[in-house]
């Protein structure tokens, strides 16, 4: 291991505030659109240019080295994936179901808790994952050169990539203020959407299906980072159910009269959130070698080498330790929050640490993360285990979901810094700052952006993801016969869809890039249609910089995108609080 500062207080008050900062961007974002974003590689680049100045203006005596980086991009990582603990989809999802908000205390302790456990799960897979069995952990081996880069012969160009970020960041603010800020002393304000004006659907204008252009660079932003084939995917499931159904659902008064997102999406997520379910539990099935894999490997995890050589490792104590003290707490707070049984509970917690040990695997192997598709196999079981309780099934999935997600994004920390011969112990205290940071900011602005439950699924607050999570929990309690019998046509077509999709998917592989993705296509029908759009000419602009322009592509699609997301979601919130505190009208 290198003798380089590595946990320092300056490097954890950094990676707290950037990724505090990033957080509030996951969330506003996940909120718009059901995506989150991956935060790790910006905080190194950002940290790295950040500290270079401030030691280049003789602020600091010491550089800031690379593996002190590494650890303040851990504390970040952790920071900004606060939003997996429920804060873009099973609390919302249950807010939309109660009608009633979440207390702030009970959120931030909820979050918290869960991520926590998180972190212990994975300390025994860290040792076969990462250094027995070698998984990739693309994410981490990305992470490991960026920073190998930024200390190396790459510095001037991680400068260029830092200045590209901040300028884009500057845009994002932009538009974001003059778009949404209302007051009299502002001299204009951008339109919230562009559509084609004259042009309508049975007598309604596009915009009333939510068939216009958002006024938004996030969306921009969002379709660059998320590639071509997801994007296209949305747009084609957007066409079909704003352009195509909608209309005739609005011609036969089966939707309401008013239309706009809300009215449209509340037929139209059984279509999205049954595909969503069968192809995502489909392709989890055909899987089954890494699940076995990955139960084999906890045998290994506690039977396996102390360390490798040169790798100090966190020590397996702490894995028990950890789960002796957060398990009750988890299972009190599953009780004293949301009503559910204490059985149930130790259940739910039981069961994550299997689903913690595939979700990490998976993501080692695949750089994905199947939260989603993992947490519908817990709200499934519990939708058995105790029928008609919507809050059951949903909270157990929450916790189930993200201490996976939790889990997978400390080894993949820890897969940078076993290539950069870094103290994983430290990295596992750097992720618990984190974890404390983004339960810190992620919180307070929930409550800020949603006070009340009936902003949630609107065009403002669609949470796509929240809906998914909803339809199956409220067809899970009520049962199918509850639905309009249009609806349950669109739940058998939207499941054998997602299925046949998948099936596809393994017959041609080879032409996977023509066979759109399951997921992009059920999530346009919890998505608006105007978000959809405009994060696919971002996919475009993205694509066609790939293939014309691949040095510049690779210099600055990823720091434009995040620009415009950091800035545009950050000033978001800010108005938010200007409009609380009465500096501007909302």
């Amino acid at each position: 291991m290198s003798d380089q500062r590595q946990l320092t207080v300056r490097g954890v008050i950094a990676g707290m505030l950037l990724g505090g900062f990033m957080s509030l961007s996951n969330l506003y974002v996940a909120l718009k659109t059901g995506w989150s974003l991956g935060v790790s590689i910006t905080a190194a680049i950002l940290s790295f240019a950040i500290f270079s100045a401030l030691f280049k203006f003789r602020i600091i005596k010491e550089a800031f080295g690379m593996l002190e980086n590494n650890a303040s991009k851990s504390v970040a990582s952790a920071a900004g994936y606060m939003t997996g603990g429920g804060t873009v989809a099973a609390i919302p999802a249950l807010m939309m179901i109660t009608g009633e908000p979440m207390v702030g205390w009970q959120m931030l302790v909820w979050i918290a808790a869960i991520a926590m456990m998180g972190l212990v799960m994975a300390i025994p897979m860290k040792q076969q994952m990462i250094n027995v069995e070698q998984l990739r952990f693309p994410t981490g081996i990305a992470a490991a050169e960026t920073l190998k880069a930024l200390y190396g012969e790459g510095g001037s160009s991680g400068q260029g990539k830092a200045k590209i970020l901040c300028w884009s960041g500057l845009i994002g603010i932009f538009v974001g203020f003059f778009r949404d800020a209302r007051a009299s002393w502002i001299p204009f304000n951008l339109p919230e959407k562009f559509s084609i004006p004259y042009v309508t659907l049975k007598g309604r204008p596009l915009v009333d299906y939510t068939l216009a252009f958002e006024g938004s660079v996030i969306m921009l932003g969002a379709g660059a980072i998320m590639g071509f084939r997801a994007a296209w995917s949305m747009l084609l499931g957007a066409l079909i159910n704003y352009g195509v159904l909608a209309p005739w659902l609005y011609e036969e008064g089966i939707i309401n009269a008013k239309l706009g997102y809300k009215h449209i999406v509340a037929w139209s997520l059984w279509f999205g959130s049954a595909m969503i379910l069968t192809s995502g539990l489909l392709a989890f099935a055909f899987q089954w070698r890494t699940v076995v894999r990955a139960v084999k490997s906890v045998t290994g995890a506690f039977g396996g080498p102390a360390s490798s050589e040169g790798i100090v490792e966190v020590p397996m104590q702490w894995f028990f330790i950890g789960v002796a003290i957060l398990s009750p707490i988890v299972i009190f707070l599953e009780w004293y929050i949301f009503g559910i049984k204490i059985w149930m509970g130790a259940i739910s917690v039981v069961l994550s640490f299997f689903i913690a040990i595939v979700a990490s695997r998976a993501t080692g192997e695949t750089d994905t993360t199947p939260t989603g598709a993992l947490g519908k196999v817990t709200q499934l079981t519990f939708g058995a285990l105790d029928p008609g309780n919507s809050t059951t099934n949903l909270m157990t999935a929450n916790v189930s979901g993200g201490i996976g997600l939790h889990a997978a994004d400390l080894l993949t920390d820890l897969k940078t810094g076993y290539i950069l011969k870094a103290d994983a112990k430290q990295q596992f205290w750097a992720q618990f700052f984190g974890v404390i940071a983004g339960s810190l900011f992620v919180v307070p602005a929930y409550q800020l952006l949603i006070p009340t439950a009936d902003l949630l699924g609107t065009d403002k607050w669609p949470a796509p993801g929240a809906q998914t999570w909803k339809g199956v929990a409220e067809l899970l309690a009520k049962g199918i016969g509850a639905l309009h019998p249009t609806a349950q046509i669109a739940i058998l077509v939207g499941g054998l869809l997602g299925i046949a999709i998948v099936l596809l998917e393994k017959m041609l592989p080879k032409y996977r890039a023509y066979i759109p993705s399951a997921i992009g296509f059920g999530l346009a029908f919890t998505t608006p249609a105007n978000n959809t759009i405009a994060m696919f000419v971002g996919a475009l602009i993205a694509l066609w910089l790939e293939k014309k322009r691949p040095v510049l592509a690779e210099r600055s699609i990823i720091p434009v995108s995040s620009g415009f997301i950091a800035g545009e979601s950050l000033i978001g919130i800010v108005i938010a609080l200007l409009v609380v505190m009465g500096v501007l009208s909302s």
